[in-house]
């Protein structure tokens, strides 16, 4: 091999980047021993920015296109290097490659409940994920917050981060809103929208732009939502007694069918919980009878002939009244036996 045909082999004549795969944020094109020649193709494909950093500071950025590096679209770097005419010769420079498509598809959530002051429920514990999407839009900011001088930068390593600050936001939001646990569960899209613009400015500091946030989910640990279906259940029923008669009422024809009867389903009931009296009251209101006190059920005599008491008896033959001791009726003086 030619002493030439080295020492062109050090000289970059096309500078181009194809995605390895989703997920790849930054990528550096690999420089070792290598520079770049005057006049050089860059190749900028679409969804992709181009940012050339000399000697740690960042200069040029090419948007998608083919460009020849020449000192007219290169003017930073050119003043970077203090270049005073047109250069000719090979330059050494960093050429990083930044994926701006947008990153569809990230999941957000709390690990753990966070506590948060409700306005009606007072401090309550909340659970709650979501969606988001983000893209690069500022390379610059992103390459020295973020990227520095890692030859690779993807989403899995910006993830933690993006999370913390998303949470944060989520934190802030539901507090400035002033609005019940209740009312933002039903209205999950305004809290994303609400979240989303607390979040927005974290990810701006980082060469971010949150393309989209939603809220999928928002509920209360189970032993608390355990507690709220409760309270829900409670509301639905109303007034109690209402609702004990209505039981006691939709209870009396299987009491009917069963061993013992309604007596028996009353007498169980009743025992420690009072049902017997709403079995009683149902019962004597519909036969149209009053209830006696406590709730028990008066004893009904049943209607049979007159008969006389131990101090009178009754004519044998008239029926007219008579002492108990007399052998003759008074009336009618047929002998009384």
């Amino acid at each position: 091999m030619a002493l030439g045909d080295f020492l062109r082999k050090q000289f970059i004549d096309v500078i181009q980047w194809t995605e390895s795969g989703p997920g790849v944020l930054m990528h550096r094109f690999p420089m070792r021993d290598m520079e770049i020649q005057s006049g050089a193709q860059l190749t900028v494909r679409e969804s992709q920015l181009a940012l050339f950093v000399n000697e740690g500071r960042a200069a040029d950025a090419f948007a998608p296109g083919l460009h020849t590096l020449v000192t007219q679209n290169m003017p930073l770097l050119t003043n970077l290097m203090n270049w005073d005419k047109m250069f000719q010769s090979p330059f050494k420079s960093d050429v990083y490659f930044f994926s701006t498509r947008s990153q569809t598809g990230q999941l957000w959530g709390t690990q753990q409940p966070i506590t948060i002051r409700d306005r009606e429920f007072g401090a309550v514990r909340l659970r709650a994920f979501g969606m988001y999407a983000f893209r690069v839009a500022n390379p610059a900011i992103f390459q020295a917050n973020v990227g520095g001088t890692d030859a690779e930068y993807t989403v899995a390593q910006i993830e933690p981060q993006l999370r913390n600050a998303i949470i944060s936001g989520f934190t802030a939001a539901f507090a400035n809103a002033n609005v019940p646990f209740l009312d933002m569960a039903a209205n999950q899209a305004q809290l994303a929208t609400q979240i989303g613009a607390a979040v927005a400015p974290a990810f701006e500091q980082l060469g971010l732009k949150l393309d989209s946030f939603t809220v999928e989910n928002l509920s209360l640990p189970d032993e608390l939502q355990k507690r709220l279906d409760e309270r829900i259940s409670m509301n639905m029923i109303g007034d109690m007694r209402t609702y004990a008669a209505y039981q006691a009422a939709q209870s009396i024809p299987i009491a009917a069918a069963n061993e013992g009867g309604i007596a028996g389903l009353a007498a169980g009931m009743g025992a420690g919980v009072g049902l017997g009296g709403a079995i009683a009251n149902a019962i004597s209101g519909s036969a149209g009878a009053p209830s006696a006190p406590g709730g028990a059920v008066p004893p009904t005599r049943m209607a049979t002939p007159a008969e006389p008491s131990a101090e009178s008896k009754f004519c044998i033959n008239c029926g007219v009244k008579l002492p108990a001791v007399a052998k003759f009726c008074s009336a009618c003086g047929t002998p009384q036996s």
